[in-house]
């Protein structure tokens, strides 16, 4: 029942668990949210000027099984370090159905990444967070004059979208990516935001 375009293996052992197993799952991801939310904390202590969670695999579930198996953990770790004034990033990848309770979990600002338009997020999520996101780290890998294009499309769409944005890649940087093409990226995000 594992066919490409389906569940991955430890995607479906990890539902599996909590699907077949929930006051496991609750126990684990009570112990995981509090590690990470200490792990924030101790970074805001250390000097960190905003914090991040960043679940890469909540994007496999739907709607409702965020919010029953993962909300109340996330807002857990989040929560950890509400009191330091700090902002509170929350990205997932292909988590476009869920940015509204990942906000509800705590973010002030919500990661969006390559596969829903900056204006759809904003719609999803209402006026308050701040998005961030969400050029595609594939572009870093095309011609400079297509990169320019795919950083001018995003900095429109944030424009559009309203209510604070933070430029940002939709995921991680490849590891074929130039850092010359990065380099370029930056330079032009200040000379149109500056």
């Amino acid at each position: 029942y594992l066919v490409e375009g389906g569940p991955s293996r430890d995607h479906a052992r990890t539902k599996s668990l909590m699907y077949g197993e929930p006051a496991v799952w609750h126990a684990l991801l009570e112990k995981l949210s509090g590690i990470a939310g200490s792990f924030l904390r101790q970074q805001v202590l250390a000097g960190a000027s905003a914090v991040q969670l960043f679940d890469s695999w909540v994007g496999a579930l739907p709607s409702r099984d965020y919010r029953e198996y993962v909300l109340p953990h996330s807002r857990a770790a989040l929560a950890a370090v509400a009191d330091l004034g700090v902002p509170r990033i929350h990205f997932g990848v292909g988590t476009g159905e869920l940015l509204p309770l990942m906000h509800e979990a705590g973010a002030d600002i919500v990661g969006v990444d390559w596969r829903v338009s900056l204006l759809d997020a904003r719609e999803r999520v209402g006026p308050g967070p701040v998005l961030q996101g969400n050029l595609d780290p594939v572009a870093l890998l095309s011609p400079p004059a297509v990169v320019e294009e795919c950083v001018r499309d995003v900095l429109a769409d944030a424009a559009r979208a309203g209510g604070g944005h933070i430029f940002n890649l939709g995921h991680g940087v490849l590891p074929a990516t130039d850092p010359v093409t990065l380099t370029g990226v930056v330079s032009q995000v200040h000379r149109a935001t500056g």
